[in-house]
């Protein structure tokens, strides 16, 4: 994308009063929590701790979501730049670690060359993560209680692309309209069998088992954003024991918890699952993202065949089962960073592979708050975290406030924001003045430089980043 781009819908930073911010969202015809004025630590809804059923505490009411990581060595262990990121969410104050990034569960299950990896060769280093994220925490806060920390396990799929960051190779559970030709696939590109699914679930489960050895006290199935666990949701076409009915559809995730209570019992399940999803999109005549395929669109889990509109009769389907398996943590998201990044993690500037905002971004934003609102009013029992909060800037503890006041999640997700300003949950809940110059401002280049065989991290605002020299080349693929 152009670096003379001037987006056409107002900056959060432009909207520097709550009266203005207000007035915008009312213009705008946006319906969202808000609080002009944030309360006293004693007195905030940040500050609340939580015990779940099956004995440990969440202290506050933060969370740091997972991320995909580009730094890790290719047989999948961590390097100076992953600890030196997990570090910084140890030290952010948030009290929930959301399994800190992405870990491929197998070799060619990765959706970069450079993923984490758990397996017996790499445990110790796991071990090492864990250790480290307990003593930073302990040392900026003086102890560990009410720290959770999870492992985010994953395999990507339809978006593999395990051993060349240049080549994709895809493992599908069905031939996709829209995505087999964005992809370069044929329409009979081969389909995982039921045989290969079943050798990933006990990878998933063998993985688990490696988590828990090494301290993590809870572990994410990942069910979203187009990755594996997410498109068995929606294999309406795929034929056989892992497709067609709802029944079937969840059996992947079935079967990986049936196998994880039984070879590690006491671990703490959770699951990250996009509640609802669109067709995908693609840059329409002036650039600005338009549907890929016209209506019907059946494959979005969670939405309608109109393709941009939520339906969520088989989201709430999703959380009986999850109930019915006794998984309390459910960290709420929606689509995908490849096919329709705007309704996923809303930004007014896209990323070099991605399409300009068909819609004022905090549209986005309000969509997920109101989708996990439903979610928590129609299943209480559940502790949810919402995300897409990093494009409120400013903003965001004053909307994040209003939600927990008005249980319409229980934890407040960040994501991009803590590659820039990693101890915002810290200032937010000792009532620290923001620092404005660290504010993720969605300029997308952690998404951008991975996109272009680069590693991630906040190039525009961590000076750590920035004077790399990779800086300037990113800066060409921008501007090209």
């Amino acid at each position: 994308m152009s670096g003379k781009y001037k987006p056409e819908y107002p900056r959060v930073a432009q909207l520097k009063t709550a009266e203005l911010f207000k007035a915008h969202l009312e213009k705008e015809g946006i319906e969202m929590p808000f609080d002009a004025e944030l309360k006293d630590t004693s007195d905030s809804p940040y500050s609340t701790s939580h015990q779940l059923r099956s004995g440990p505490t969440i202290g506050n009411a933060f969370c740091i979501l997972p991320m995909e990581g580009w730094d890790g060595t290719t047989d999948g262990r961590p390097t100076e730049f992953t600890k030196r990121r997990w570090k910084n969410f140890a030290i952010s104050g948030a009290k929930l670690l959301w399994g800190c990034e992405a870990v491929a569960v197998c070799p060619d299950g990765r959706a970069n060359p450079n993923q984490l990896m758990i397996n017996e060769d790499t445990l110790s280093e796991f071990v090492d993560l864990f250790q480290m994220i307990q003593s930073e925490h302990s040392t900026a806060f003086g102890s560990t209680d009410g720290l959770l920390t999870g492992l985010q396990l994953t395999h990507s799929g339809r978006f593999c692309k395990p051993f060349d960051k240049k080549k994709m190779e895809p493992k599908i559970l069905y031939s996709h309209p829209v995505l087999n030709g964005k992809f370069g696939l044929a329409e009979d590109y081969p389909l995982l069998t039921d045989a290969e699914i079943e050798d990933i679930i006990q990878k998933y489960i063998d993985a688990a088992v490696l988590a828990k050895k090494a301290g993590f006290q809870f572990v994410d199935i990942k069910h979203c954003h187009g990755y594996l666990g997410h498109e068995f949701l929606s294999a309406y076409d795929r034929e056989g024991k892992y497709g067609g009915s709802f029944e079937n559809r969840s059996r992947f995730l079935k079967e990986i918890v049936s196998g994880i209570r039984k070879a590690a019992p006491g671990l703490e399940i959770g699951v990250r699952l996009s509640t609802f999803d669109w067709v995908p999109f693609k840059p329409g005549e002036d650039s600005k993202g338009v549907p890929a395929k016209e209506a019907p669109y059946k494959y979005a889990f969670g939405g309608d065949e109109s393709g941009i509109k939520e339906d969520l009769p088989e989201t709430f389907q999703f959380l009986e089962l999850l109930r019915d398996l006794e998984i309390e943590l459910l960290c709420t998201t929606a689509g995908s960073p490849y096919y329709n990044p705007h309704i996923q993690r809303p930004a007014i500037f896209p990323p070099s592979d991605g399409y300009l905002p068909p819609e004022d971004p905090l549209h986005g934003v309000a969509r997920q708050i109101q989708v996990a609102a439903e979610l928590k009013k129609a299943y209480p029992e559940f502790y949810i975290v919402g995300s897409a909060y990093s494009y409120l800037q400013e903003w965001l503890p004053n909307v994040g406030q209003a939600v927990l006041d008005q249980g319409k999640a229980d934890s407040i997700g960040l994501g991009r924001m803590v590659l820039s300003y990693p101890e915002l949950p810290a200032d937010v809940l000792t009532r620290n003045v923001m620092k404005r110059a660290k504010i993720c401002r969605t300029f997308s280049d952690c998404t951008t430089a991975p996109r272009n065989g680069m590693i991630s991290g906040c190039f525009p605002l961590d000076p750590f980043y920035k004077k790399m020299p990779i800086h300037d080349e990113l800066k060409k693929i921008k501007e090209s």
